[in-house]
């Protein structure tokens, strides 16, 4: 399994017509397969992330709304496909290929690759709330000696998540969501998001698509780790010395679609682009402030 560290996020029109969102309520109403969606992203269990953060779980949040008879136990797993920035900022990118998988138990509990491993605290129809204990893979110097010689290591480290979602109604099935991430080492801050995102007109019981924007926020300690350049650094690297500040670290854009293929295969597409803002967006070490990431799966699930 692989992880990656982009988090730039560039947010685009968005509009949907009342009428067809109706059709897509009524078409998710008489769908069996609901509680199948989740994201099929390889790079998972980290922050911060290419992808939104709602692109992770993006059925679930729906799920009871839709489905109150959830199932005790439900297993996913698959290879998948990914291309993504080397990490926040840069030019070069990776195509990369891994395992995937989500478990997830009467929605009280989850070990989900997008999702880290965590537990739902609260989860009714409208709200889901809890923790999770994800993972940061950091960033290294040999992923890209050129550019970031000098700099030093970012070393992985563990990441305790807090999040909360809130589904609108069936009728205009809208979730917002929040989350907020400390990192425990390594980039050593904290990072969090606020999103909306919704099914999209064309949805049907056999393909379901998501579309929706996302703002992400971060602490003082997290940009000088990521963007910033102390004096020794600039000794080493040859950059000048560049102060950060705390605030906007990105906004972004995310679609996901599922497609059910038979009874117990899904293929799913998500893709995001996103844009650095602020401290994030001026560094001398951020090459590119708009980064794209596209990951395609095959997922069997029982």
């Amino acid at each position: 399994m692989m992880f990656h560290r982009g988090h730039n996020r560039k947010i685009e029109n968005f509009s949907i017509d009342i009428s067809s969102i109706l059709s897509v309520s009524l078409a998710w109403r008489g769908a069996l397969v609901v509680p199948l969606l989740f994201v099929a992203a390889l790079s998972h269990a980290q922050t911060p992330s290419p992808l939104q953060e709602w692109q992770y779980s993006r059925g679930v949040a729906l799920e009871q709304l839709f489905e109150p008879n959830v199932p005790d136990w439900k297993v996913f797993l698959g290879p998948a496909v990914e291309y993504h920035p080397l990490y926040d900022g840069a030019a070069l990118t990776r195509t990369q290929a891994g395992p995937l998988f989500d478990i997830r138990y009467k929605d009280l509990a989850f070990a989900s690759a997008g999702e880290g491993l965590g537990v739902n605290l609260i989860h009714d129809a409208h709200i889901r709330a809890g923790f999770a204990l994800t993972y940061d893979l950091g960033r290294y110097v040999s992923a890209d000696v050129s550019h970031l010689h000098g700099l030093g290591d970012i070393v992985h480290a563990p990441v305790f998540k807090g999040f909360m979602s809130y589904a609108l109604s069936k009728e205009f099935p809208l979730v917002v969501r929040a989350d907020v991430r400390q990192i425990l080492g390594g980039a050593d801050g904290l990072v969090g998001d606020l999103e909306a995102y919704m099914p999209l007109p064309g949805s049907s019981k056999r393909l379901f698509m998501f579309a929706g924007p996302s703002y992400t926020f971060a602490d003082h300690r997290y940009f000088q780790k990521e963007f910033g350049i102390t004096a020794a650094q600039s000794i080493a690297s040859g950059y000048p010395v560049y102060d950060v500040h705390a605030g906007s670290d990105a906004v972004g854009f995310g679609f996901s679609a599922t497609g059910l293929i038979t009874e117990h295969w899904l293929l799913n597409l998500d893709t995001a682009v996103n844009h650095l803002l602020g401290s994030a967006a001026y560094s001398p070490i951020t090459q590119r402030k708009t980064q794209h990431i596209y990951i395609l799966s095959v997922v069997y699930h029982w």
